[in-house]
């Protein structure tokens, strides 16, 4: 018989469904926060040969609790490598890595994030972080997956400056600006749902709604049109095994909160 589902926080929710899009024996390049959460959640569930990938060098870790960046020493516990940003880079240009994932300030219909500035970009309103290693891991991650917060101001119709490249222009861009065959946004998640791309046209396409969202919050938080399946399935919330395992993780409440 399930678990029975349980009470739970957005935060609780995001990382559960993402953790559950990575699979076992596959090889994840992971950023700062709720994407650490959402990997190590993966490893100490479906996916315990899941391997994981740090910027600064870390190579198949088993991560005891969740670290404060990608260079904390404990991203190195149980690793197979203590290497290099250098060696991390270089293993993701050759094409090992599946998957990628990134956070982003702005993402247009076609998947291209912002993370540089908002506003022009000679004259900007806010300067932000920039890229790190957001642009080499869009880039060159056979799939990338993006969480992040959806609203008008977010979802954008062009983004105000491509940090990292998505689908570009539409189907084929990527591919006629230089960039591997067969990578791009995989999925994106945010408070409202989970997205994907459509296969023609290379546009957001809704995948799944969280339980208690409805279309009208979808459309009411983009700036352009997604696109609306006929059937609109839900994610399945965060059973109380799993919150347990989410604050094993995180025991500070440093990113899912006490």
């Amino acid at each position: 018989m399930a678990e029975k589902e349980t009470n739970y926080t957005q935060t609780e929710l995001l990382a559960t469904v993402a953790g559950r899009l990575l699979e076992d024996k596959k090889s994840v390049f992971v950023g700062t926060g709720l994407p650490m959460i959402a990997t190590m959640f993966a490893q100490r569930t479906h996916a315990p040969k899941l391997l994981i990938f740090f910027e600064a060098g870390s190579m198949g870790p088993q991560v005891p609790v969740l670290p404060i960046s990608v260079g904390d020493s404990r991203t190195f516990y149980k690793a197979i490598a203590a290497s290099s940003m250098h060696d991390s880079m270089s293993l993701t240009q050759a094409g090992y890595m599946d998957y990628g994932f990134l956070g982003a300030a702005q993402i247009d219909i076609y998947g291209n994030i912002n993370t540089t500035v908002i506003g022009p970009y000679d004259n900007f309103k806010v300067r932000l972080p920039g890229s790190g290693g957001a642009n080499d891991v869009g880039s060159l991650c056979q799939k990338t997956i993006v969480i992040m917060r959806q609203d008008k101001l977010r979802f954008v119709e062009k983004v105000d400056f491509i940090t990292t490249p998505g689908y570009l222009s539409g189907k084929g861009a990527r591919e006629e600006a230089g960039l591997p065959e067969g990578g791009g946004p995989y999925r994106i998640i945010t408070q409202l749902g989970v997205y994907g791309f459509d296969d023609k046209t290379k546009k957001m396409k809704l995948l799944f709604l969280h339980p208690g969202v409805n279309l009208e919050k979808v459309k009411e938080n983009s700036s352009f049109d997604i696109i609306i399946p006929d059937k609109i399935e839900f994610t399945t919330p965060p059973t109380e095994k799993e919150r347990k395992i989410l604050h094993e993780i995180d025991p500070t409440g440093m990113a899912i909160g006490k």
